[in-house]
C-alpha cells in the first residue's frame, strides 16, 4: 500500500463516510452572506467623505480622486467581476442615487491609477481581538495559477492556437486561526514555491509559531528562511517519499529528521494528527474562495496593474471574512 496521504485507502475510500457537519452561527452567517452584495458594504461613508484628492504642494497635475475613492472603484469592480467602463457606469449610477455632487472616475483613470494604487496591507495579528495581537501566528502557505488574459476557451476550442496558455503564480500566506490572507505575492509561473516563504513572512509583522505547507515547501531553503526569521517558529511540511535523515539526525535531529522519525514510527496519518498539518486544508479552501470569488484569470495586461488586481482580490476576500464566518460542530 502507497505511503502517500491522499492514496491511503483508495481501494476503499467510497466506504469511508464522509464526515458531517453544523453551521452553529447560521443566522448570522446568513445575514453575512447577504450583506457581501451591498453596496453600502463596500461604498463606505468615509470614501464618500474624502472621495476628492487632497491637493498636492509639489509640482505636477493636481489628482481629482483620492485613493480611497479609486480603491473603492477597483473593489466594486472585483466584487462584481466589471469591464473597466461597467465599473464607471456602476460608480455613477450609485453616486446618482445618493443625489451627491461628486465626480465619476472614468475607465482611463481607474486604469491608470490601477499602476501606481497603494492597497493597504491585511492586518497581520493571529486575532481578531486587539487584546491578543501579539499571540504568535500559525501560518499557512500554498499557491496556485491565475491564467491571464488571451483568447476565450470556447475561441481556443473551436479554432485551435498555437501558443501555450500563459499565467501568473499567486502565492498567500493564510492565518490559520482566523482565515485571513495576511500575505500574498504574484509571480511568473517558472518562481518556486519555497522561495517565496521569504517574502511572504517577511509582510507578517508579529509573531510566527508555526509555518505549514504541502511537499514543494520540503526544501532545506524553507527552513533556513523561517529559522532566519523566526527561530522559534515549527516548519510543518511533510517529507517527500524518498528523504532520509541527516548526518546529525542521531545527535542534533533537525525538525526534518523529527518528522522522519515519527513517520517512521506512527506513519504518516499519524504525523499528520500529531503535528497539525491537517490545518493546511484552510490554505486549500482559500485559494477555492478566491477562485469561486474572484475568478481564476487575471484581467490586466501589465504586471503593476496584476499586481494591484491581486491585492485588491486579497483585500475583497478579507473583507467579506470581517462580515462574518461559519462556525462548525463535527456531528459524525
Amino acid at each position: 500500500m502507497s505511503t502517500l496521504p491522499f492514496k491511503l485507502n483508495q481501494n476503499r475510500r467510497h466506504h469511508i463516510p464522509r464526515q458531517r457537519r453544523k453551521v452553529t452561527n447560521w443566522p448570522a452567517y446568513d445575514a453575512s452572506l447577504r450583506q457581501r452584495g451591498s453596496l453600502t458594504v463596500w461604498v463606505s461613508d468615509e470614501a464618500i467623505a474624502s472621495w476628492r484628492a487632497e491637493p498636492r504642494t509639489t509640482r505636477g497635475g493636481q489628482p481629482w480622486y483620492s485613493e480611497l475613492a479609486i480603491l473603492t472603484s477597483l473593489t466594486l469592480r472585483a466584487v462584481f467581476r466589471l469591464a473597466y467602463r461597467q465599473t464607471e457606469g456602476l460608480i455613477g449610477s450609485i453616486i446618482g442615487l445618493l443625489g451627491l455632487d461628486l465626480p465619476v472616475p472614468d475607465h482611463t483613470t481607474l486604469s491608470r491609477r490601477a499602476a501606481t494604487l497603494e492597497v493597504p496591507r491585511p492586518r497581520s495579528s493571529s486575532s481578531p481581538n486587539a487584546g491578543r495581537s501579539a499571540e504568535p501566528m500559525h501560518l499557512l502557505v500554498d499557491s496556485t495559477g491565475l491564467k491571464l488574459c488571451g483568447p476565450g476557451e470556447w475561441l481556443i476550442e473551436k479554432h485551435g492556437t498555437k501558443t501555450r496558455r500563459s499565467w501568473k503564480m499567486l502565492h498567500i500566506g493564510v492565518d490559520a486561526d482566523t482565515g485571513q490572507i495576511v500575505a500574498s505575492a504574484l509571480t511568473g509561473r517558472e518562481a518556486d514555491d519555497g522561495a517565496q516563504v521569504g517574502p511572504l513572512l517577511d509582510q507578517v509583522a508579529g509573531p510566527v509559531a508555526s509555518v505549514t505547507g504541502d511537499g514543494a515547501y520540503d526544501q532545506d531553503g524553507v527552513y533556513a528562511t523561517v529559522a532566519e526569521r523566526h527561530p522559534e517558529a515549527a516548519v510543518i511540511v511533510p517529507p517527500r517519499a524518498t528523504a532520509v535523515p541527516s548526518r546529525t539526525a542521531a545527535s542534533e535531529p533537525t525538525q526534518r529528521d523529527r518528522h522522519l522519525q515519527l513517520i517512521a514510527e506512527r506513519g504518516r496519518r499519524a504525523w499528520q494528527k500529531a503535528s497539525g498539518y491537517t490545518k493546511r486544508a484552510r490554505a486549500e479552501t482559500t485559494i477555492s474562495r478566491y477562485k469561486r470569488v474572484i475568478g481564476d484569470g487575471l484581467r490586466s495586461h501589465t504586471d503593476e496593474r496584476r499586481a494591484t488586481e491581486m491585492d485588491v482580490a486579497v483585500h475583497v476576500l478579507n473583507r467579506m471574512l470581517d462580515l462574518g464566518r461559519p462556525n462548525y460542530v463535527r456531528l459524525t
